[in-house]
Parts: C-alpha cells; structure tokens; sequence
C-alpha cells in the first residue's frame, strides 16, 4: 500500500511537471478580446492604428496624441487583459504632455495570431517601427515603458533601438525566477522554455533606466526590482 502510494504521488508529481512545460504559455498570457472602454470615453483624442509585425500579423494599437509632445511613448502592458484596460496611464501621460502609442500583442485584443516570447518582441518592434518609419518620430524622442510582463519586451526593444530612455515598472529579472519562487515544489527554473530575461537585455541597454516598483507588490515581488 505505501509502496503503490508513493508511485502514485511521483506519477502525480511528473504528470503536473510535464503539464508545467508542455501549458506554460496558458500560465503566463491572459488576453481578452472584449474592448470594455476607449480613450475618448475618457476625454483622450485617439487614433486608431493598425500595426503590422516582420512575421506578416496585424496588431491593434491606439496612438494618443498630445499638444506639443515633449515626448513619445511606447507602452508594452502587462500580461492580462488587452489596451482598454490601460486608459488610466494614458490619461497620465497625456497629462504629462507625452504621446503614447499603445499596441496589444498578437492574440490581445483585436490583434491577430497567439502569444509567445518571441512574437512579443516583434510586436514591440512594429510599434517601434510605427513611430520611426510612418511618423518620422526621432529615436531620441521616443520613452520605451513596460510594465510588468511589458517590462523584458521594453528592455528588449531598448537593448536593440536608440530610445531616449527605458522605464521598468513591477517587472521581474526574468521568468524562470518568477516560477521558482511561485512554484517552489518544481524545478522551474528548468522547467521554464519562456525566458524573458529581462537582466540580460538591461546589459546591453545604453540608454538611462528608470525602475519603479513598490514594497507591497503582491504578484511580482518587491525584490525582484531591486535585482
């Protein structure tokens, strides 16, 4: 009996392993496609934008201008919901004076195709390229922000683009730490194929940084953004 128990507990075990780095994507993206608000519901001018990435997906994204822009900003958002759940930071940046184009990764939204690390990157790069290439917006104008999940794909796009800066807000060293600390009955470091190795790409970002985070986070802890 205790024989056949123990085989079932480590069966239980390498089952949920297996289901750990077959699903992962399922435990790190939660888009949703319903629009619930829009920036001019909030008293924000907008554009509606399409984008349209280097592996041929359309992407959703809403450029907000501001009168005599003392910058442009590139928000990567978090990992839920999708860009009409990002209206309250709009709203500040405008009063900030910055423009801000907003863009949901593929499968957020309206945006076409499914996430995965490396089409986050490509989704950031083609807002990049919407700025620079389709609005003559200079490299040096132009503030990369990421915010949470946002944070490795801003440092990404920072570690290979000119921006002017980089803002790190509750973002994480890279995700295989994330599921150590959530997961700790796992060897998740090994277990992670998503990497978001937001350290490295700060090492190869030339522009100033700034990270805010705060000591009551509850989901990414407040150590990680001291790392």
């Amino acid at each position: 009996m205790v024989v056949f128990t123990v085989i079932t507990l480590v069966g239980a075990y390498l089952v949920a392993a297996l289901l750990l780095y077959l699903c992962q994507g399922h435990l790190v993206y939660f888009p949703t496609k319903e629009i619930v608000a829009r920036p001019d519901q909030w008293g924000l001018p907008y554009e509606e934008v399409w984008l349209r990435t280097s592996d041929g997906l359309r992407l959703s994204a809403w450029f907000v201008p501001a009168e005599g822009a003392r910058a442009y900003v590139v928000f990567c958002h978090g990992n839920a919901g999708n860009i009409s759940h990002r209206l309250e930071s709009l709203e500040i940046f405008h009063k900030l004076g910055l423009a801000t184009l907003v863009f949901d990764y593929r499968g957020y939204g309206r945006s076409e195709g499914r996430p995965d690390e490396e089409g986050t990157y490509r989704d950031a790069e083609a807002a990049w390229d919407h700025l620079v290439g389709q609005r003559g917006v200079e490299p040096r104008r132009i503030v990369v922000f990421g915010r949470s999940l946002g944070g490795p794909i801003a440092a990404r796009l920072a570690m290979e683009k000119s921006p002017a800066a980089l803002i790190l807000e509750s973002t994480f060293p890279s995700a295989p730490e994330v599921a150590a600390r959530m997961l700790p009955i796992f060897p998740a470091r090994w277990l992670c194929r998503i990497k978001y190795p937001t350290i490295r790409f700060l090492e190869g970002v030339r522009c100033p940084v700034l990270v805010v985070h705060s000591p009551v986070d509850e989901l990414i802890d407040y150590r990680f953004g001291r790392r």
